[in-house]
């Protein structure tokens, strides 16, 4: 055989790996973790928090819009309503405008679907819709109020990821020395009564002290909703082999972030250091003089280049420790610029779903991995929390 047939058919072989993928995208429910596009349209330079100004049925500037969506055979996505820690005031309001932008996005779309169980996502995707839920990133956000903790999910909200970049005043981040070695007893609260209203707890950008506490008191699966393996990648961000192997026990799903400095240690001596000095610098700033600084300070960084081979390697790395019901997807698009080839927008998951093909993933696990394993973690929430509040 010449080495022009070979190289036919090991395109054939590929060709025949991206067919299967976009086959079984079509059939199964395929849920991100993290998606920021309500930050990048409330940060957008030239119509700031104006939904109304982009039409994502056509181009757009962000990673993300309905064809490309379609593409990439996503059939639920956690929205994400994150804000930056490091403002240091002005909290519940700006929480509250990033919850309004999120919610107008999902009415102003007939393909999209307001989602707030397990019953809404399978419903929505039986009718061809992208069921839409939405996560908080940072328990800054609750300003020490379980009170607000239930106002936020009543407003549509399904998890809250219990830290960012700065520690609180009841759990310690990944991204700053520990101040508590965890939780503190309100944090073990906030954790309690996330369990009561079917709130998931998410551990990512938390440290291993509050992950170890929070598995320890929340009675339903946790999840990671964009983190990655800290043995292949070695950054507080991701979740070390420790916490992977009780996730069997408690049920809790890692979903792999495809951020190329969480994924490929080269990138992460590059980013890593470049997110720390933006956040430090923009300690106390208000959102705009963040943003400005966030990109000033990437401005000035070169980042070098990554594979989709690599993000294969931590869902199976996940799958080795924790086992295959542990794993599932998280992109973290419109909150990062730097990817792996090929995994540069919503377009691209029957990409990585092929490269899992041909490593050898039947179809079973692979629907696991695309969203059965977070639903399931949805659906045990759900459940515990009806216990609790029959009490």
């Amino acid at each position: 055989m010449t080495f022009a047939t070979l190289s036919t058919a090991a395109h054939a072989d590929e060709d025949k790996a991206l067919t299967h993928a976009r086959q079984l995208l079509k059939k199964v429910i395929l849920v991100d973790g993290h998606n920021d596009l309500p930050w990048a349209i409330r940060t957008n330079k030239e119509h700031p928090s104006d939904v109304a100004a982009f039409d994502l049925n056509g181009k757009v500037p962000f990673q993300t819009d309905l064809k490309r969506l379609e593409k990439g055979g996503v059939g639920a996505q956690f929205w994400s309503v994150y804000i930056p820690g490091e403002i240091g005031t002005g909290f519940a309001r700006t929480q509250l405008e990033q919850i309004d932008i999120a919610r107008q996005i999902i009415e102003r779309y007939p393909k999209f679907q307001f989602a707030g169980t397990v019953a809404d996502v399978r419903a929505a995707h039986n009718q061809g819709r992208i069921a839409s839920l939405l996560g908080m990133e940072g328990g800054h956000a609750i300003e020490n109020s379980l009170g607000a903790l239930r106002a936020y999910y009543d407003l549509g909200v399904r998890y809250m990821t219990l830290t960012h970049n700065v520690n609180l005043d009841w759990a310690d981040s990944a991204a700053k020395p520990p101040q508590h070695g965890g939780l503190t007893k309100f944090g073990e609260d906030v954790v309690l009564e996330m369990n009561k209203i079917g709130m998931l707890v998410d551990l990512s950008h938390v440290c291993d002290g509050t992950m170890d506490d929070a598995l320890r008191v929340y009675k339903s699966p946790v999840i990671f909703s964009h983190s990655s393996a800290r043995a292949l990648c070695d950054v507080p961000r991701n979740v070390p082999d420790s916490i992977l192997k009780r996730l069997p026990e408690n049920g809790g799903v890692v979903m792999v972030t495809f951020v190329a400095g969480f994924i490929d240690p080269a990138v992460a001596k590059v980013q890593i250091p470049a997110i720390a000095e933006a956040g430090r610098l923009s300690q106390g700033k208000s959102v705009e003089e963040a943003e400005k600084i966030s990109e000033q300070v990437f401005s000035k960084v070169k980042m070098p280049k990554t594979t989709i081979a690599m993000v294969a390697n931590h869902i199976e790395h996940i799958r080795k420790v924790a086992g295959v019901k542990h794993v599932g997807l998280g992109g973290d698009y419109d909150g990062n610029e730097a990817w792996p080839a090929g995994l540069e927008d919503v377009s691209s998951y029957p990409l990585l779903f092929a490269e899992l093909i041909r490593r050898g993933w039947s179809d079973e696990d692979l629907t696991l991995l695309a969203g059965e394993n977070v639903l399931r973690a949805l659906a045990k929430a759900e459940d515990v929390s009806r216990q609790l509040n029959k009490k």
